[in-house]
């Protein structure tokens, strides 16, 4: 058993790369070509098939049936001619991850022979078994039927021989069981929110598009070694493990030459991405050992979070053949840094405006502020919601680790923005300023040009960072649906925008200029939220104490901030926009509480297995030897101080890690006894979780010491970097 490890280590450090073929055409020649698209589109649609289709995507006019056969008989000829002979709706169940049901294409002819069907019936709508996803409460296992419907701003794909139709996943009595339906929901209310407001600066602007752009950070490992580490299998993240003598400290693996291995990985994964319309564009070494990113170009919200969804499911499947395993756990390995889905947000007009880049008349200026002050008080009002959008068992390990965002919710705007508002608030003058970029150059290096500053630094410690022309929210982690972040925000500066325009409105009518009005209310929106704003270092001490003095929600428990869903004006504000019901709310926090119990529960019994089963036999094992020593040592006359303090040393950490498991199964079973779903998810956050450090520090100090030829777990030097 021992020499198992060894094996699996070797087998790793001499595998090659896997010879792949980079594609002979260029990126353009390929891009889209699994995708139902414009192109495609116009080549198997008749032209007034096609311009119906159009008008839904762009306007929200409704398809008849006779229109939605003539589609589904185009995009059926389409998927075969490229090698489906499947389909499936794909939807975003409150699993967090995808979920399809395949159907053939083939029906019987009645005949002895079959037929190609599509109709537009099997198109717009199928019927999947809703009762064994997550639902809350609202759905009881017996009640099974649920509404797969078609969402036609997303286009069809093809994944290897299936036709994939993105959908919206319902119950039977039409509440939504997916993130998608809310989605849409939470994106129409921003764009009528928003665009009434553009109405005061263009009369021109019928719509509002919310764009996203993420940032999918992931570790790569070796796949033996991660089938040889039951912690990794079952639970995504490594339940112990001593930090290897050098991890990211050297800070050289960071933007660093990519492996082969993994650039092997990468080419492969890029060209399925192109294929199927995900439009990547970078890639490099993140801060971690094993750790990358790769982010594509903005897309409107809906599609962009369809992409990511699609993408982790990509990136494992090329993984396997790469002989790898993708880790997107928020804190696979203790020590260093973890991985995050940083979301690039923001909005844009029908007029080719991008409503959050400071503009070049004092008319663009005042509008960019408009929207600008507004989001910031939406974050304000809103900052606890926001917390909890991204909040899960797994993001909890990385949130305020001094190594991402805190666990408390901020917005840093840089210096002259936050100059800008304050001089709103402070002068009577109400000429909006920018600066033009600065320019500086370098000093002694003539050969090099100019440098362009922005109007904004990065602060990377910052939760809801303004990085010039969007916002960043850098707390989303890195498994996470971006939908369900997406939601909250949408929705609070909808709201906030709403609300605006009723109070510029009432000035206005109070015979207020429009400009004046909009000013008066701007500057009580930037004294208001003022608390909001935070220019430092997020990870200190000092800003902890800070914020709570602010008043902002600094609650780490997470089934206690699951609740913020819960709070009178939250429900109010998604029923008063038609994104959730209040049932929807309490059935969706209902699921968070229970998923948080079943992911610390695994992880309860992983590490109880591993330390009572692997850990501790080992160590006794090793024990036992040394014991053998010491008694021929003692026959011999001789004196092993060394020996009998490291025996003793061993039955310390045994006895704390056989007490300390004992404890926490025990903790375990009396949480299990509780029928309230959040009063268990607080019992195993207080009384299970808190146990699993403790235990763990002496598993990682028995690593240190037992031969390490009988240790049968790969350890992190062994695991953490690539060859």
């Amino acid at each position: 058993m021992e020499l198992m490890r060894f094996k699996m280590i070797e087998e790793a450090m001499n595998r090659s790369a896997l010879e792949v073929k980079a594609p002979s055409a260029r990126p353009s020649d390929y891009f889209g070509s699994k995708v139902f698209g414009r192109k495609a589109m116009r080549k198997y649609l008749d032209k007034r098939t096609y311009e119906a289709l159009v008008d839904n995507i762009e306007k929200g006019t409704p398809l008849t049936r006779e229109i939605a056969d003539s589609i589904a008989s185009g995009m059926r000829q389409w998927a075969m001619e490229n090698g489906a002979d499947h389909y499936t709706h794909w939807f975003q169940p409150l699993t967090g991850g995808t979920a399809e049901k395949h159907d053939s294409f083939a029906d019987p002819d009645g005949h002895g022979g079959v037929l190609e069907e599509f109709s537009g019936k099997m198109l717009i709508q199928q019927e999947p078994d809703a009762s064994s996803f997550p639902s809350g409460g609202i759905r009881n296992t017996f009640e099974a039927r649920g509404y797969s419907a078609w969402d036609p701003t997303s286009p069809a794909f093809i994944v290897d021989t299936t036709l994939c139709i993105p959908t919206v996943f319902i119950s039977y009595t039409g509440e939504a069981l997916d993130y998608k339906a809310p989605l849409l929901r939470s994106l129409s209310a921003l764009n009528k929110a928003a665009t009434e407001v553009c109405q005061y600066f263009d009369k021109n602007v019928s719509r509002v598009f919310s764009y996203l752009g993420w940032e999918q950070e992931y570790f790569l490992i070796d796949e033996s070694l991660w089938a040889a580490r039951p912690d990794l299998v079952l639970t995504g993240r490594t339940m112990m493990g001593h930090e290897p003598a050098k991890s990211q400290q050297l800070e050289d693996h960071y933007f660093g030459a990519i492996p082969m291995r993994v650039m092997s990985f990468m080419r492969d994964l890029e060209y399925e991405c192109h294929q199927l319309g995900i439009p990547v564009k970078t890639r490099h070494n993140e801060v971690a050992p094993n750790q990358f990113e790769l982010a594509p170009v903005y897309e409107e919200v809906n599609l962009a979070n369809d992409h990511n969804q699609l993408l982790m499911t990509v990136m494992d499947k090329v993984a396997r053949k790469h002989r790898f395993r993708v880790l997107l756990h928020e804190k696979p390995f203790k020590g260093v840094n973890g991985s995050g889905k940083h979301n690039n947000w923001s909005l844009g007009t029908d007029t080719g405006v991008n409503l959050l880049s400071p503009g070049n008349t004092a008319q663009s200026n005042l509008q960019f502020i408009t929207f600008l002050v507004n989001i910031i008080s939406a974050v304000h009002k809103n900052n606890g919601l926001l917390k909890a959008s991204v909040m899960s068992a797994t993001n909890a390990h990385r949130l305020g680790a001094n190594e991402a965002p805190p666990a408390i919710i901020s917005t840093f705007l840089g210096e002259q923005i936050s100059g800008v508002l304050d001089h709103l608030v402070e002068d009577s003058d109400e000429t909006i300023r920018f600066d033009a970029k600065s320019v500086f150059k370098m000093s002694g290096m003539t050969s090099i040009p100019s440098i362009s500053r922005d109007n904004t630094d990065r602060n990377r410690t910052s939760p809801f960072a303004f990085t010039g022309n969007r916002f960043e929210f850098r707390a989303v982690g890195s498994s996470d649906n971006c939908a369900e972040a997406m939601i909250v925000i949408n929705t609070a500066v909808a709201k906030e925008l709403k609300e605006f325009k009723q109070e510029v409105d009432a000035k206005i009518a109070s015979g207020a200029k429009k400009e004046r009005a909009i000013y008066e209310v701007l500057k009580e929106k930037i004294q208001a939220s003022k608390p909001i704003r935070f220019e430092g270092n997020g990870y200190s001490d000092e800003w902890k104490e800070e914020a709570s003095k602010r008043g902002l929600d600094c609650e780490t428990s997470t089934p206690e901030i699951f609740k913020r869903y819960l709070d009178a004006q939250t429900m109010e504000m998604f029923k008063e926009l038609g994104v959730y019901t209040p049932l929807e709310l309490e059935a969706r926090t209902e699921v968070k509480w229970e998923t948080y119990v079943k992911k610390v529960q695994i992880e309860s019994r992983v590490l109880g297995d591993l330390a009572m089963n692997h850990i501790v036999p080992i160590a006794s094992k090793y024990e036992a030897i040394l014991l053998d020593k010491a008694c021929k040592m003692k026959e011999l006359g001789l004196i092993s101080t060394a020996d009998i303090d490291l025996i003793r040393r061993i039955q310390d950490h045994t006895v704390a890690i056989q007490t300390g498991t004992t404890n926490m199964i025990n903790a375990r079973k009396k949480a299990n006894r509780i029928e309230n779903m959040y009063e268990k998810a607080v019992a195993y956050h207080d009384t299970v979780e808190v146990m699993f450090n403790e235990i763990r520090s002496h598993i990682d100090a028995l690593e240190e010491i037992v031969d390490d030829q009988l240790w049968t777990l790969p350890k992190y030097r062994e695991i953490m970097f690539i060859k």
